[in-house]
């Protein structure tokens, strides 16, 4: 498999960002690189491990029961005749101090410990399906970089292509058998060389802005490597469509609106309390203690509880159909995709097995038609125009294909938490 990417520990990362931050200790980017980087340093996988952590968090006390209250208070305190607001002279006034605790049924405290681990499970899914796209965003950021970094590249030869056929024309013309107009046909194709190559350093600075949104100041570096490839047969991505990043946080989602429905059926089962207080009297008078226990009445359940049970019913109905539809979505994306990879595939190997190669003969030709004066020299630019456009094209293709690629493997091939 090539390139094999694996993800790096946040010390690597430093020490990739650290080692290129000094021109001497490196001086281009790689694929892998980028990628370790990006996930160290992406502020959007920043913001889903603060909500991993919060969700982690807020599972702790999901199954304990709720804070004790405490109560304070005055009874049967006169109102009225010689004692009244006087809290020593009736015998049944007391000062009263105490204690209650609410305890929700087990069932309902069983629902909340699974609803919370269940949110914790969503919030791992979407730290994976969140680190997952970021990877994907900075592959392709990397590539559509490399693509223009190559077409530029290209053009240096271009040029010097430019240049000797420049001096073939002279020669020819000094030796007498050329047109002197044709000496002007060099220097118009280098014009519009520089147009094209004009337009690549805006599509340079573009695609380095995206790459910088991902790996921030690194993206300055210059970039090395080949067209990334990460094979795989089909059937392994077929294996792997029910863990498309997308599909990824639908269990959790699915045992969070279980857990829901478990919390509405609870509901039918009577929650209890207890409370103890101890109630102070005159000094002539003794002291007194109240147990209490109390439960609730769920006694019209057809209009409370059951709406609730059927509208979280309800809802783990919608998370199922949504589930569907959307593995149906991307079980169609797979089809298309691996299609357009094909398709991509079988373009590159025919630029490179024919359409290339004949166009650089085409070109050599033309050549010495013209050097033996049996062309013309339009004929000369006309096959070196088709030869450049081929060659950019060649560049196109080899960047859609890994485009697609990329597509491929972050979606249905690199599926691990």
């Amino acid at each position: 498999m090539k390139p094999r990417i694996y993800w790096a520990p946040p010390y690597v990362a430093a020490l990739i960002m650290g080692a290129l931050s000094f021109p001497g200790l490196a001086s281009a980017l790689t694929l892998e690189q980028a990628l370790s980087v990006a996930e160290q340093d992406a502020p959007s996988l920043h913001a889903q491990a603060a909500n991993l952590e919060a969700a982690r968090s807020a599972a702790i006390p999901a199954g304990e029961l709720p804070d004790p209250k405490l109560k304070l208070g005055l009874q049967n305190v006169p109102i009225e005749g010689d004692a009244r607001w006087q809290l020593e002279q009736e015998a049944m006034t007391m000062q009263m101090v105490g204690v209650m605790q609410d305890v929700p049924n087990r069932a309902k405290r069983r629902a909340r410990v699974e609803a919370a681990q269940a949110s914790v499970a969503l919030a791992n899914a979407q730290q994976t399906v969140e680190r997952l796209g970021v990877r994907q965003a900075t592959a392709e950021a990397w590539i559509a970089s490399f693509a223009v970094e190559q077409k530029l590249s290209l053009f240096k030869q271009l040029y010097s292509e430019n240049q000797l056929l420049s001096r073939a024309v002279e020669a020819r013309i000094a030796g007498g058998s050329g047109l002197t107009a044709d000496s002007v046909l060099p220097r118009q194709e280098a014009a519009l060389l520089a147009e094209q190559e004009d337009e690549l350093l805006r599509n340079q600075a573009v695609a380095r802005a995206g790459l910088r949104r991902w790996i921030g100041e690194l993206a300055g570096q210059p970039l090395t490597g080949d067209w990334p490839q990460w094979l795989a047969a089909i059937d392994n991505y077929q294996h792997n469509l029910n863990r498309h990043r997308a599909l990824l946080a639908f269990d959790p989602m699915t045992r969070e609106a279980e857990a829901k429905v478990h919390q509405a059926i609870a509901e039918k089962t009577p929650d209890w309390s207890w409370g103890i207080d101890y109630l102070r009297r005159g000094r002539e008078y003794g002291d007194m203690v109240n147990l209490s226990v109390s439960f609730d009445l769920p006694l019209f359940t057809s209009s409370r509880q059951d709406p609730k049970i059927a509208a979280e019913r309800a809802r783990l109905a919608q998370i199922e159909a949504k589930r569907q539809a959307t593995l149906r979505l991307y079980n169609q994306e797979l089809s298309t995709d691996l299609a357009e990879y094909q398709r991509l595939d079988r373009a590159l190997i025919r630029l490179d097995k024919t359409l290339l190669p004949l166009a650089e003969e085409k070109v050599r030709l033309a050549m010495a038609d013209y050097r033996a004066g049996n062309g013309e020299l339009t004929a000369v630019i006309d096959a070196r125009r088709q030869l450049v456009e081929t060659r950019l094209r060649r560049i196109d293709v080899a960047r859609d294909r890994s485009l697609s690629n990329a597509r491929l493997h972050f979606a249905f091939g690199d599926t691990r938490p």
